[in-house]
């Protein structure tokens, strides 16, 4: 996003649809964290117990600052909750606990998408940044060969969002399956829970919707720079 063009019309359905689920994720969350599980178990309980059941008691549950901080630290092996997940005993806190559980056994279980998005990560990580700055040099100075660098970088950008989608959808079913067969809820929470997995999972599709759009308005702009 360095400069506006007449290419943004290529990005812009992505970009609405990234408003739309940061807005959805935010309010299922709400509408949830007010809503109390009848297991009565903090996140950070739920978290313990699910950890436990699948035999990883050296992996910690650790409580992290920041809204929607949620996350599994594979290197120091904790997951670590937000506040309102950690203390909190509502439906919202259950399913995001589990949720980061979930990656935390796909870590333990070598789940091959994870393995794939943590050893892409560092190349990811470059990539996202200097991806733009590079094109946008190449693409001033009509240097083809930088704009395609620029583009190689972006790519892997591009990989780590999508192989990020099969990791974020696993670890929810296996939290939805854990917390129903366990009997953490009931049949009537069970589909609420389940609509804050899939509004967080929403928020993945269109950062990797954002990523595609974005290749494609690079490609379309390296292709009228070397008309």
């Amino acid at each position: 996003m360095f400069f506006y063009d007449a290419t943004y019309i290529i990005v812009f359905p992505a970009l609405l649809l990234a408003f739309y689920a940061q807005f959805k994720v935010k309010s299922t969350f709400n509408r949830y964290l007010r809503e109390r599980a009848y297991v009565g178990l903090t996140g950070a309980q739920v978290a313990r117990r699910m950890l436990d059941d699948h035999g990883l008691h050296n992996v910690a549950v650790e409580t992290t600052g920041g809204y929607l901080g949620d996350h599994y630290d594979p290197g120091h092996k904790a997951v670590r909750l937000s506040p309102q997940v950690y203390n909190g005993t509502s439906l919202a806190a259950v399913g995001v606990a589990a949720h980061e559980v979930g990656h935390a056994v796909q870590h333990a279980r070598n789940y091959m998408p994870l393995g794939l998005r943590t050893n892409l990560f560092p190349v990811a990580s470059i990539g996202s940044q200097m991806a733009f700055p590079l094109f946008l040099v190449g693409f001033l100075f009509a240097w083809d060969t930088l704009m395609l660098v620029g583009i190689w970088f972006f790519i892997a950008a591009l990989a780590f969002q999508l192989i990020t989608l099969p990791v974020e959808f696993n670890a929810s079913r296996r939290a939805m399956a854990y917390l129903t067969d366990a009997g953490y809820l009931n049949r009537a929470e069970a589909p609420k829970v389940k609509s804050v997995l899939s509004a967080a999972a929403l928020t993945y599709v269109a950062a990797a919707a954002v990523a595609a759009t974005q290749l494609i308005r690079l490609l379309v702009l390296r292709g009228s720079r070397r008309d």
